[in-house]
């Protein structure tokens, strides 16, 4: 994706085109400019197949902006890509480049392979130099191509499903509101159809066929077609699997519902201890800190290959430790090696991490396990602990040590 210096400089001496934006700095409305930019070079409307620049430092003339091209300023601009705003989050690259001898901030951005995407609820796209929301057609042209590319598993239509086994008034009432901006639906004219394809929760207008998306996000039975997508839940009085079990459930249903009755399930099994400490001030210390679990589970569900296995999620509860088991292992830029390392992340599930974000379970993408790490510290619990193989990849948090 990164483009080589000869490129980089044919593409400024062209001005600002369907592929350039240029801002001298990141003053005023620059910031949500940006990613405005870095949302219509995602659905690279022309179809050309080509990444977009957004190029941070240069005048209208060419020049130096006089803008300090440093750390802060390229770790803000990497944060387009996780701060949730655009989803499904974009491929993109951050960088400093020397252009017409002048130190600027690049930001290369890939077409996306699951188009349309949206910032803020809008769909951005770029006609010529020019920025604007997309029309009907333009959203038509989008999906179309989505359906002739290579695209993830996770919006690949499902044989055999069809809009009746979409929840519809979910999909109105719950979805649609938080994934598009009110402005978009005050002037949506568009079909039942048309709304369920733009989501992509149906491969197209002309192809009613559900997404496995579709079926996770508004199924009326997921399981029908997607027989893994659940969570079982075993609370174990012991530290083995084969000790008494406490407690036992199969947490199925959307993934709305599942991320939410699997937070209720971990609540009713935190224990919270009365502490003194010797003062008149009590202090009251759970077994775990629920936002690492909610985050640890989060990303399995999030991150897991639904696709060639018939394993569910499993989150096995013991007396000294949880363990959650995520099928599927490292993927894309993930490896063994670098796995839990801030700033290193990459999605199996693009649309399924859109979803989540959609439904307020993930604030800014790739920090789940960092906050993780973060709420265990502060309660005084060992760092958690990653096995990441090839089919799966297990969570591990111990209890705080007495």
């Amino acid at each position: 994706m990164r483009l080589t210096d000869a490129e980089l400089a044919e593409l400024v001496d062209g001005g600002e085109s369907f592929r350039v934006e240029s801002k001298e700095t990141m003053d005023g409305s620059a910031p949500a400019r940006i990613r405005e930019a870095v949302c219509a070079f995602a659905n690279d409307l022309s179809g050309s197949g080509q990444a977009g620049v957004v190029i941070v430092g240069l005048t209208d003339a060419g020049q130096s902006s006089g803008v300090t091209v440093n750390d802060r300023l390229l770790t803000e601009l990497g944060a387009i890509k996780t701060d949730g705003n655009i989803v499904p989050p974009p491929s993109m690259l951050v960088e400093k480049r020397i252009v017409r001898d002048c130190a600027v901030a690049v930001v290369t951005v890939r077409p996306s392979d699951s188009p349309p995407v949206r910032y803020k609820g809008s769909i951005h796209v770029r006609h010529g130099p020019m920025r604007g929301v997309a029309t009907e057609q333009d959203e038509r042209i989008l999906n179309e191509r989505r359906r002739a590319g290579t695209i993830p598993f996770d919006i690949q239509p499902v044989p055999g499903s069809g809009v009746s086994d979409l929840g519809l008034r979910r999909f109105d009432e719950e979805y649609l509101p938080r994934a598009f901006s009110a402005e978009v639906l005050e002037a949506n004219e568009r079909t039942t159809e048309q709304r369920l394809a733009t989501a992509k929760m149906i491969a197209s207008v002309s192809d009613s066929r559900a997404t496995v998306l579709g079926l996770l996000v508004l199924g009326v039975r997921p399981r029908d077609f997607i027989p893994n997508a659940y969570v079982q839940f075993l609370r174990v009085d012991g530290a083995e699997l084969s000790d008494p079990i406490v407690d036992e459930e199969n947490i199925d249903g959307t993934l709305d519902e599942i991320v939410r009755r699997l937070d209720e399930k971990m609540r009713a099994h935190i224990r919270t201890r009365l502490d003194l400490n010797g003062t008149d001030r009590e202090r009251r210390e759970p077994t775990y800190p629920l936002e690492a679990l909610q985050q640890i589970t989060r990303n399995a569900v999030m991150h897991r290959a639904y696709e060639a296995t018939n394993a569910p999620v499993r989150v096995n509860w013991f007396n000294d430790r949880v363990e959650v088991h995520s099928p599927g292992g490292a993927f894309g830029m993930v490896t063994r090696s670098n796995f839990g390392r801030p700033g290193v992340t990459d999605y199996r599930n693009p649309n399924i991490a859109e979803a989540l974000k959609v439904f307020g379970y993930v604030q800014r993408f790739g920090a789940g396990i960092a906050i993780a790490r973060r709420a265990l510290s502060e309660s005084g619990h060992p760092e958690p602990e990653f096995v990441v193989e090839d089919a799966f990849v297990q969570a591990t948090i111990r209890r705080r040590p007495s």
